[in-house]
């Protein structure tokens, strides 16, 4: 895990990392990952071991508490920024984003920052949304800009930057903003205010983005693509897939086929998006200019193994076939607003135009949800 942070005091070097030791918190310790810090900063051409940097400055050390609380056995590389042009800070993230690729495993990296600082509530809150809208975007030009152009007190713009120059390299492509509060909120005096804003970057599943790209090629050209020539390691199986798409957090199409019916999941997925967006019979084909307001998540499905009653279904863990001769009616697992399994046969039979005196047979599958 790695935390870039302020440096508020001005101590040390202007861009500081610590390669060893251990922090101390009131739940524990937090080892330094000596590993990834020693790669990172062989690689840096800014970034200086210096531990007086670190000495008094706070902006790494409150996160690590909330962190421990989830995981006790985290390791730490922490590192502060002074001040610096964005080009210096994107490069500072490339350099970030290389190393974690030599090392070659997962790396979680933590931007600390507080959002405008001690201005009325409404003042604070449309300058802070300027400057989130830039993070959403993933732009971090555009944030160095309003942070300069709107004077927005934002300490750790710098982490922000380094950090979005970092996971880009790194293949995050969207960003989700958990939720935006100030300090009024919690004191109720709105008069002076420190905003705080959550902000998610998230690598898109190649899944998830082939499905994008066949949708907008056959959108907008009437083209079906062919799959990749390199296919990613979920790509290889054969498995049922269904492809749902959503617009402004309603659904707008979804297709799916209950078991394989092509060679790979990969080919699975261009069939299945086509007609989540062109065929679904609930709505009208998707047209080019939503293409940019799409969330679409891809679900490959186990095999269906037969169960002998609704008692060994879970609507939040397990999907559901209902089977009437040659009626079948399916619904994915945990999905908003099913929450029984009454609720969740009820649907399938629904769809499979089965009546509630009919016999049935009842399946039950898993699904890895891609988003």
């Amino acid at each position: 895990m790695i935390i870039i942070g302020p440096n508020h005091t001005g101590h040390g070097k202007p861009f500081a990392i610590s390669t060893d030791g251990i922090w101390n918190t009131p739940l524990g310790n937090v080892a330094i990952d000596s590993e990834l810090a020693k790669a990172i900063t062989a690689k840096s051409r800014y970034l200086r071991e210096d531990y007086e940097a670190h000495r008094g400055e706070h902006s790494i050390e409150v996160q690590l508490p909330f962190l421990q609380y989830f995981k006790k056995d985290i390791k730490l590389v922490p590192i502060v920024l002074s001040f610096g042009g964005v080009e210096t800070y994107r490069e500072i993230g490339r350099e970030i984003a290389r190393s974690v690729k030599e090392v070659g495993r997962q790396v979680i990296i933590i931007a600390s920052s507080d959002m405008t600082h001690y201005e009325p509530q409404e003042s604070a809150k449309n300058k802070d949304t300027q400057a989130i809208e830039a993070m959403l975007a993933l732009d971090e030009y555009k944030l160095a800009e309003r942070v300069e152009k709107l004077n927005i007190t934002m300490c750790g713009y710098a982490p922000a930057v380094v950090m979005l120059a970092a996971t880009k390299e790194l293949g995050g492509t969207q960003a989700v903003l958990v939720d935006y509060r100030t300090s009024g909120d919690a004191t109720g005096d709105y008069s002076s205010v420190v905003g705080y804003a959550g902000i998610l970057i998230k690598e898109m599943s190649p899944l998830v983005r082939l499905a994008h790209q066949t949708i907008e090629s056959y959108v907008t050209e009437n083209k079906v693509i062919e799959p990749p020539v390199e296919l990613a390691p979920e790509m290889h199986e054969r498995a049922g897939v269904f492809v749902s798409v959503h617009k402004n957090g309603e659904l707008r199409g979804c297709i799916g086929t209950f078991e394989p019916t092509t060679d790979n999941v990969a080919e699975e997925v261009i069939s299945n998006a086509v007609h989540s967006a062109t065929r679904d019979p609930r709505f009208s084909p998707i047209t080019a200019d939503e293409l940019k307001d799409l969330d679409i998540s891809v679900d490959v499905l186990t095999n269906p193994e037969p169960i002998e009653s609704k008692d060994q279904l879970d609507p939040k863990k397990y999907g559901a076939i209902v089977e009437c001769g040659r009626r079948k009616g399916l619904l994915l697992p945990d999905l908003e607003g099913v929450d029984s399994v009454d609720q969740q046969i009820g649907i399938c039979c629904a769809k499979a135009g089965i009546g509630p005196k009919e016999k049935i047979n009842l399946y039950r599958f898993q699904v890895k949800r891609y988003k």
